[in-house]
């Protein structure tokens, strides 16, 4: 909102030599940066009020899990809030309103991925949280496969969208390159370069539903500890910051040879304000936490973090950041197709891998700060090979 109201002004504002107050706005690195900031002060400035409205609405988390051997060790978090998730939508969304170009393509279709996915996190955090006051037998939440036909339908329906919106009307896009570790992707305009490969609109969609649809689910599954996924999300999301101004700057992008996609420096506003209301919401959600994200805030993030990492085609590398819901999602897998398989054996004690260690000997807090120190080495690796090409 601030940069257009800039960019309608500025003519009157260079005419009445006013331009130079306001010219900071121009640099995308500046509100990128600002947008993390102001994020950040939202979730600081708001969180206790938004954390009292939650308690006197009774939006209490009443079923951690479902294992029992873990019910001693969640039973003094069963009145912490949730739905917390909603904050961190609402400082994002102020964040981008006022400081990103909200004319371009990618910020309209990140916004509503975001509000979306995280819609459908609040139907199902609501269903689950007044299950007992709507009686026996009510919804414990939406069913599994409700929520992946949501997801898969809203994740092609932006595959196709980006995807026809990256064809610039030439042979071949660079919003629609394939662009894998070590490889030098990138082409200046006019210089074809034959070492290149382009998805197809099929293709392009099917990864499209696979990538945003697996780190949102991925992304939910790892929020079981106090700070878990928001310090892992605020981590991936200072690496997106960085990666999507690499891929809207066509002189950067040349000199690291990867993408080029004009306008996607602008997501770096959106990458911003994740990051800042992820360390803002850390605030409140740290060990003990005073509020939980809830579906809500998780099913958003990863699905905000699977869209820009699709628009700047480094799907592989924001994959390497996401390591740790990687493995969160894997555990998850290999212990419900090992448990039917052999009829009630199990891998781990208990799935996601956090809760097997937990259940292992490890304290929470050691689980989550070590998931953090993982992940901030999964961001600074991923980041560093990008000039490996």
């Amino acid at each position: 909102m601030l940069y257009v109201l800039l960019d309608i002004s500025r003519t009157w504002l260079s005419d009445h030599s006013l331009y130079g107050l306001f010219s900071v706005l121009d640099q995308i690195q500046f509100r990128a940066l600002a947008s993390a900031g102001l994020s950040f002060i939202i979730m600081l400035a708001v969180g206790r009020r938004f954390i009292a409205y939650l308690r006197r609405l009774k939006v209490g988390d009443a079923g951690l899990s479902d294992a029992d051997a873990l019910r001693a060790h969640t039973a003094s978090k069963a009145n912490t809030p949730t739905m917390g998730g909603a904050l961190i939508i609402f400082a994002v969304g102020v964040s981008v309103l006022l400081l990103a170009d909200i004319r371009q393509f990618y910020i309209q279709m990140a916004m509503i991925v975001m509000l979306c996915y995280a819609g459908l996190g609040s139907v199902d955090d609501y269903l689950k949280l007044t299950a007992a006051r709507r009686g026996t037998g009510s919804r414990q939440g939406l069913y599994a496969w409700e929520k992946l036909v949501f997801q898969l339908g809203l994740a092609f329906l932006v595959g196709l969208f980006a995807y026809r919106h990256g064809d610039s009307g030439a042979a071949h896009s660079m919003a629609h390159v394939v662009n894998l570790p070590f490889q030098k992707s990138y082409e200046s305009v006019g210089t074809p370069n034959p070492s290149l490969w382009y998805l197809p609109l099929g293709v392009f969609v099917l990864l499209s539903m696979f990538l945003i649809t697996g780190l949102s689910n991925a992304a939910n599954i790892t929020d079981g500890m106090d700070g878990l996924a928001g310090g892992i999300c605020g981590a991936v999301s200072l690496g997106l910051f960085v990666l999507c101004l690499i891929a809207g700057k066509d002189s950067w992008a040349q000199y690291l040879l990867v993408p080029h996609v004009p306008g996607a420096d602008e997501l770096a506003v959106f990458a911003g304000g994740m990051g800042g209301a992820c360390l803002g919401f850390l605030w409140w959600n740290c060990s003990p936490a005073q509020v939980f994200m809830g579906d809500t805030g998780s099913l958003a993030l990863g699905g905000l973090i699977a869209y820009l990492a699709l628009i700047i085609r480094q799907e592989v590398v924001v994959l390497l950041m996401c390591g740790v819901f990687i493995i969160e999602a894997g555990s998850v897998m290999i212990q419900v197709g090992y448990f039917k398989a052999t009829k009630g054996k199990r891998v781990f004690k208990c799935a996601p891998y956090h809760h097997h260690l937990h259940l292992s000997g490890w304290t929470e807090q050691q689980v989550v700060a070590r998931f953090w120190i993982i992940s901030v080495l999964l961001v600074v690796i991923a980041l560093a090979s990008i000039k490996v090409r």
